[in-house]
């Protein structure tokens, strides 16, 4: 499947390779937006959309393997391979699994805050709650924000979770979420899993940076990800949760500048 993507910067005439940002879960291309203009100021930066997300197409099956062959199909049509990948949360799951079924198209990968292991599907009640307000057509953007409020408390996330979503139109449009809920929600147990393929490993350069007030990356974790990718190196990003790029996007961009520059200097 080929992706929507944002796409900035320049190639550099094939000096540095290009790095691609993907999001994680109800998430798109545009919550990099920031992060993407500082990295493209001297490099080719692509933001994908994954699929049932943002412009891309739907899709019911979301396994891993197939996000995975997703992006490489996208970056490959885009002469953007190899490429850096730095993954958030589900993109970081995606861009696990990416980099450990083609070794040779993946530069180098920044994991942000999600390790190779399963996770309890922590949004099934948030989608059950998103999914419920599609039975009133006639919502505004102010009454669906209302609406999800019980199920979603923090302003952050609601406001998150709503760029996500059409209000009514006058033209008589009724409101709908432009991504594939249905297809995400019937996919959630898989999304919160993960399972690598027997006998894989990427031996190139890997970060991973967990939130610093986040515990999806545990220190048990460590082990497992040695196992998968042997050169992986950890960092944890002050003044951040989950989301660290939007918590603390200074930090972020910092850390993932600094690790560019290296893969850059030496060529991989």
């Amino acid at each position: 499947m080929r992706l929507h993507l944002i796409e900035a910067g320049a190639d550099d005439a094939g000096r540095r390779p290009p790095v691609a940002l993907l999001h994680g879960l109800f998430g798109s291309a545009r919550n990099f937006g920031v992060i993407q203009r500082r990295l493209a100021a001297n490099r080719r930066v692509l933001a994908l959309d994954l699929r049932n997300h943002g412009a891309s197409p739907h899709d019911p099956t979301m396994d891993y393997p197939a996000m995975a062959t997703d992006v490489l199909e996208t970056l490959a049509a885009q002469g953007a391979l190899p490429a850096v990948l730095i993954g958030h949360s589900m993109g970081g799951k995606v861009a696990m699994r990416a980099a450990l079924d083609r070794p040779d198209a993946v530069a180098a990968l920044l994991v942000a805050d999600i390790a190779p292991v399963p996770y309890p599907p922590h949004f099934r009640q948030i989608a059950a709650s998103m999914a419920a307000l599609t039975e009133q057509p006639d919502l505004t953007r102010a009454a669906a924000a209302e609406a999800l409020a019980p199920a979603v408390p923090d302003p952050a996330l609601r406001a998150f979770l709503l760029q996500n979503f059409v209000p009514a139109t006058a033209a008589g449009t009724a409101a709908h979420w432009r991504i594939g809920l249905g297809e995400i929600i019937a996919a959630l147990d898989i999304i919160g899993g993960w399972d690598a393929p027997a006998g894989a490993r990427y031996e190139g350069p890997v970060l991973v940076l967990a939130g610093a007030q986040s515990d999806y990356v545990l220190q048990e974790h460590r082990p497992l990800f040695r196992a998968l990718f042997p050169a992986a190196r950890f960092a944890r990003l002050r003044h951040a949760g989950h989301w660290l790029h939007a918590d603390n996007p200074e930090g972020f961009l910092g850390v993932a500048d600094t690790f560019l520059q290296a893969i850059e200097r030496h060529g991989r």
